[in-house]
């Protein structure tokens, strides 16, 4: 990184997010670019108060920062002061008091059923049409994301008892379920993918390699816009309406918490957005004072 002034602390703050943590190489690279911007600003930040964070927040602001990103760098902050306490390098948290500013709320786009449906009961007779509707399947059927996804290989997933291992953010495992269309998907495309190794990749490009998430993503946009006529679709949005169709079925934001790998149910609540008509009817149905007297 060019004109970069990390210290020895900070630079052991992201060795520790880096080894203990687990964190993403591109997470350790935002860091480290905000800490870079703190210190700049800043000087020595064992010395920094809960003012001079406001201040330096003021100026992020006017610089006409996104919110996210200012709540990022508040994230890292805060890390980097949790792990300068735990060191016993300084005795408070200056920015533990600092809130989050308030960004507009980005509702994820989601396919509604009848979509998915005509998505994912496409015809699919050759070897890649039978790998991709496998692929699409389990990303609905579990809500796994797209890194997680490439990253399975045959030995992770029970098509018996219906549950596959991955491997989150900060390389955090986890079992999810996998639905009948998923495994039945799954069994055809095995039967023709070829000889393989319990070892070895579930998805495969046509050249054996384990397949990118580019490919991924370049193959359901092409399915968007031959099935659904939009150019538009990407992998998320089948991990969006997984959430959102569990959530509206069950209501039960802390299962749909663990079945996403969320760290935080604040995350998680992101799929609340349930149209006003079906949280009325779940009003009327569960709320003892709610039925109206004849």
């Amino acid at each position: 990184m060019k004109n970069r002034v990390i210290s020895e602390i900070e630079e052991a703050f992201l060795t520790h997010l880096r080894v203990e943590k687990g964190y993403s190489a591109a997470t350790l690279t935002a860091y480290e670019r905000d800490l870079n911007l703190f210190i700049r600003n800043q000087g020595d930040t064992l010395t920094a108060t809960p003012n001079d964070i406001k201040r330096f927040i003021a100026s992020l602001n006017q610089d006409g920062l996104a919110a996210s990103s200012i709540s990022r760098v508040l994230s890292c902050l805060r890390s980097f002061y949790r792990y300068a306490q735990r060191e016993g390098l300084c005795a408070t948290n200056p920015a533990a008091v600092i809130r989050n500013p308030k960004g507009k709320s980005r509702l994820p786009k989601t396919l509604d059923v009848d979509q998915l449906n005509y998505l994912l009961d496409v015809e699919a007779d050759s070897l890649l049409g039978k790998r991709d509707r496998a692929m699409f399947e389990l990303m609905y059927s579990s809500g796994i994301r797209l890194q997680e996804l490439v990253g399975i290989d045959v030995k992770d997933i029970d098509l018996n008892e219906g549950f596959v291992h991955v491997t989150g953010k900060g390389n955090k495992a986890r079992l999810v379920p996998v639905g009948k269309a998923a495994s039945t998907a799954i069994r055809d495309w095995l039967r023709i993918r070829g000889e393989f190794d319990l070892n070895d990749p579930l998805f495969i490009s046509n050249r054996g390699k384990r397949l990118s998430p580019r490919s991924v993503q370049t193959r359901l946009k092409a399915y968007g816009v031959k099935q659904l006529d939009s150019s538009g679709l990407h992998p998320h949005m089948l991990r969006h309406s997984f959430a959102t169709h569990m959530l509206e079925s069950s209501g039960d934001l802390r299962a749909v918490q663990e079945l996403l790998g969320h760290e935080n149910i604040s995350t998680t609540q992101i799929y609340t957005h349930l149209d006003s008509g079906y949280l009325a009817k779940v009003y009327e149905h569960s709320h003892p004072r709610a039925k109206r007297q004849s």
